[in-house]
């Protein structure tokens, strides 16, 4: 601190990161009032400010207000310190390693809240790559603003006077549909390869073009994305499926080049007919729910992204003799592990992924009381809904999905009767799980089927 200090005072050549006065756009001009922007983040920066710093809201939240979308949070930019920060709020923690944020708890809201980052040093902890590992160096506002990685995430907004402080020619870019880089953009690839999925996202979410000059290095650089930490890549991934543009994303991850090394099982599941369209509509019903506000589970999108993958491992299974079931649970964890290999699943998304894939086989039995059984399951929703997406998809007849749809939508004497004949198998199956009545097996326990088991903990979807 003490030489940053020194080097802004003598005129050091970090000075000269903000040597270009920014742009002030009244709100006259841009139209953003302070109730546009969530009260706990006019709260954090009336904090802040009354403290004496600066605060502003910055990033995602002042572009999306720009281009008249509903910003999903607010994350405020101050001079003030992660430590300074803290001792101004009730409930406050500091966070993180590579460059520490604190989370601010605002009733129900959370803010994250950033001190303005300075230049990198020559002697940045960086890897072999260039990838920077540790970035705890603050600085000015016009510093942090260089730092950012595009022109349109480069804005402040201050709710106190209602202006946005724009560095980078940001609000130009918006009106001119560009996604520009600031600096040069390999440079910024190698500090953080992450960027090159952003600049596919963004893109994407908010209708650009990415600048030439970005777009240019992506292809050749896509290989330091296996250099990115599994849990950076897993969480930048669900932001791109969970955009309400995946289709897009995922048809210009293929362009860009960077499918490859991304979802290792991508490829393979694009280059076949029937995945591909399996897959895209998926993505396409994942879109139409983010666009009318509703949930999607991670577990449910990465199910079908890996599906076909499972679908050729388990017929190579049960073609080489293995029993059908046993031959699945197989397949899935042969697909999950090489998928955790590059993607961080974590275990309870990995487990519900497992439950959607193994209730297949079991809508196939129409008859007694299994269809019952299912009906009660815990995850039934989530398989009846892939179920429906591989009859879309042509995988399985129709006919499957249909008697589905009408035996849970039916009272209980319409559910008797479309309940389908037993097979002289199951019957025989069924006499032979009889017991003499006064064995010992008879007085054990008996199993509660698992969609009624009541202990169980239900995942969320």
């Amino acid at each position: 601190m003490i030489r940053k200090f020194i080097s802004r005072v003598l005129g050091g050549k970090k000075t000269k990161v903000g040597q270009h006065e920014p742009a002030i756009i009244p709100v006259s001009t841009h139209g953003i009032t302070r109730d546009r922007i969530s009260s706990g983040s006019r709260r954090v920066c009336e904090t802040l400010q009354g403290h004496g710093h600066k605060a502003f809201v910055v990033g995602g939240a002042v572009r999306d207000l720009l281009i008249g979308a509903e910003p999903k949070d607010f994350d405020i930019a101050t001079d003030a310190t992660p430590e300074e920060i803290r001792r101004h709020f009730r409930r406050a923690r500091i966070i993180g390693r590579r460059f520490q944020i604190v989370h601010v708890m605002m009733g129900q809201e959370t803010l994250e809240v950033t001190t303005f980052r300075g230049a990198l040093a020559d002697n940045t902890k960086k890897d072999e790559h260039g990838r920077v590992l540790h970035d705890n160096v603050f600085g000015s506002q016009a510093e942090d603003a260089a730092r950012r990685d595009f022109t349109a995430n480069a804005l402040y907004y201050d709710p106190a006077s209602e202006a946005v402080i724009d560095y980078h020619h940001g609000v130009g870019d918006l009106k001119q549909k560009t996604l520009r880089m600031i600096g040069e953009p390999r440079a910024r690839y190698r500090e953080d390869p992450v960027r090159m999925l952003r600049a596919v996202r963004l893109a994407a979410k908010l209708g650009l073009l990415i600048d030439p000059a970005a777009s240019m290095p992506i292809r050749e650089m896509a290989v330091l994305l296996e250099n990115v930490p599994a849990a950076r890549l897993f969480d930048e991934m669900l932001k791109l499926l969970t955009s309400g543009h995946s289709v897009k994303c995922i048809t210009q991850l293929r362009d860009e080049g960077l499918h490859h090394g991304l979802l290792p099982l991508l490829d393979v599941i694009l280059e076949q007919p029937m995945g591909e369209k399996f897959v895209m509509l998926a993505l396409a019903n994942t879109d139409e729910r983010v666009r009318n506000n509703k949930g999607v589970a991670p577990s449910f999108l990465f199910a079908t992204l890996l599906w076909h993958e499972v679908l050729a491992h388990w017929e190579k299974l049960k073609a080489a003799g293995e029993a059908k079931i046993p031959a699945l649970h197989q397949a899935m964890d042969t697909v999950l592990d090489t998928q955790g290999e590059k993607l961080a699943i974590t275990r309870r998304i990995a487990g519900d992924i497992k439950d959607i894939w193994a209730l297949q086989p079991r809508f196939e039995a129409r008859a007694g009381k299994r269809p019952y059984a299912l009906l009660e399951h815990q995850r039934f929703r989530a398989g009846y809904d892939f179920l429906l997406l591989r009859t879309e998809s042509g995988e399985i007849d129709s006919e499957l999905g249909e008697w589905w749809t009408d035996f849970q939508n039916a009272d209980g004497e319409k559910r008797a009767e479309m309940l389908m004949p037993e097979q002289a198998g199951d019957k025989k199956r069924r006499r032979r799980r009889k017991k003499p009545a006064n064995s010992d097996v008879d007085r054990a326990p008996q199993e509660v089927p698992l969609g009624n088991d009541s202990s169980s903990e239900s995942r969320a979807e």
